[in-house]
């Protein structure tokens, strides 16, 4: 027997995973952008001084991934992820292109919407269960999910610059034009993966019921409406400490690539010596830790330390839960799998956006905190009771 650190990735799974992180990098870079500027520049917008639209605007986005990533990701079981991905890539960029001409925040909601509604990361992320082997699943997933961290730190330096240089319109169709350069990347470089098994799909309730499946869909809804919740109020309270938006780039940035130094040896530890588990429940813990901490810092600098600490709670489940999912869904339905965990993923999103809007305006950052903490713990205890997989085992030839 050989164990799985001695049977290296061969090179079409790094072929994969590489071109594959590329894609998510792209079309990521895009969204990203947006995100340290877009609660400043929305002031600018007829019916942008609202907070709660300013949040839709924000979770628009992911209110129609929820809707089409049951879907594309069943879709992609049947007919091949590579049409899907292809599909939704085009989608995505008309998106882009809706917002950048909008007028008024309701049709930069519509834009947003429309962005959603090209939903593939269910494909994706299947597809790159397709082509590497379950001992090299969460190396894969790391590397999709450190690219499209380094990305975002990438966008919070280059956000701020852009949008005083080709305005909020340009960075939208930027988005639109990376979309485009994912198609090319993903027809091209992309390996192609075997063809979809011949069989009767299983019935989405056995999937959608699962139990291990449901503690970790609950688990990436928590994670991304904390994350998204926290881009509503950190960008004004920064500007309110004295930081201008375009400096935000020199908190935000130490944070990300400090969060990677810690983030690469969990995902080892993990992976090696068998604590997914641990793993896994450190990360929630240090997550609801951060919301505490946040709910009564003031200073820059006590924000960047903080921020970095949820980059890491955030990039090790990042890694982690799309690698578990794909390893306990059942063999004919990691589509299936990987759409109703982006479905989930996507609803994060749309309430992080919404509810945090909705907190801030009536009550305040600190109840947007608390609201996050709460969630938070009861992840936690949902979590306490997971059973993780088996780690495989390969045999010597």
């Amino acid at each position: 027997m050989r164990s799985p650190s001695s049977d290296p990735m061969t090179r079409e799974e790094k072929r994969a995973g590489v071109s594959l992180a590329s894609i998510f990098a792209l079309r990521m870079l895009g969204l990203f952008l947006i995100l340290p500027v877009f609660a400043v520049f929305a002031h600018t917008l007829p019916g942008g001084a609202d907070p709660l639209l300013v949040g839709l605007a924000l979770g628009a986005y992911g209110a129609t991934q929820a809707l089409f990533q049951i879907p594309y990701g069943r879709l992609s079981d049947r007919v091949g992820r590579k049409p899907v991905i292809v599909a939704g890539l085009l989608i995505f960029a008309a998106g882009s292109f809706v917002a950048a001409a909008a007028p008024d925040i309701y049709w930069m909601i519509a834009g947003r919407v429309i962005q959603g509604a090209g939903a593939i990361s269910a494909a994706v992320t299947a597809l790159a269960a397709d082509l590497t082997r379950e001992q090299h699943r969460t190396k894969t997933m790391a590397m999709i999910g450190s690219t499209i961290g380094l990305m975002f730190a990438v966008s919070l330096v280059v956000a701020p610059l852009l949008y005083a240089w080709i305005g909020m319109a340009g960075i939208f169709t930027l988005t639109g034009a990376l979309a485009v350069a994912a198609i090319v990347m993903l027809l091209k470089v992309v390996p192609t993966p075997p063809p979809p098994p011949a069989v009767a799909p299983l019935p989405l309730s056995s999937v959608l019921f699962h139990g291990q499946l449901a503690r970790l869909n609950f688990g990436v809804l928590s994670l991304h409406l904390m994350q998204t919740a926290l881009w509503v109020i950190v960008p004004p309270i920064l500007v309110a400490t004295g930081l201008p938006l375009a400096e935000h780039w020199k908190i935000y940035l130490p944070a990300v690539l400090a969060s990677f130094a810690v983030m690469v040896p969990a995902i080892v530890v993990a992976e090696k010596y068998n604590r997914m588990k641990q793993v896994f429940i450190a990360a929630i813990v240090l997550l609801i830790l951060v919301q505490g901490g946040l709910a009564v810092a003031s200073g820059k600098y006590a924000i960047g330390v903080l921020l970095m600490l949820f980059f890491v709670g955030f990039n090790i489940m990042e890694a982690v839960q799309p690698s578990l999912i794909s390893r306990v869904a059942p063999a004919t339905a990691k589509g299936a799998a990987m759409g109703i965990y982006n479905t989930t993923q996507s609803i994060g999103l749309a309430l992080g956006g919404v509810l945090g809007g909705w907190l801030l305006k009536h009550f305040g950052a600190p109840a947007v905190h608390g609201f996050c903490a709460a969630l938070g713990s009861a992840w936690l205890v949902m979590a306490a009771s997971m059973v993780p997989p088996v780690r495989p085992r390969t045999t010597s030839t």
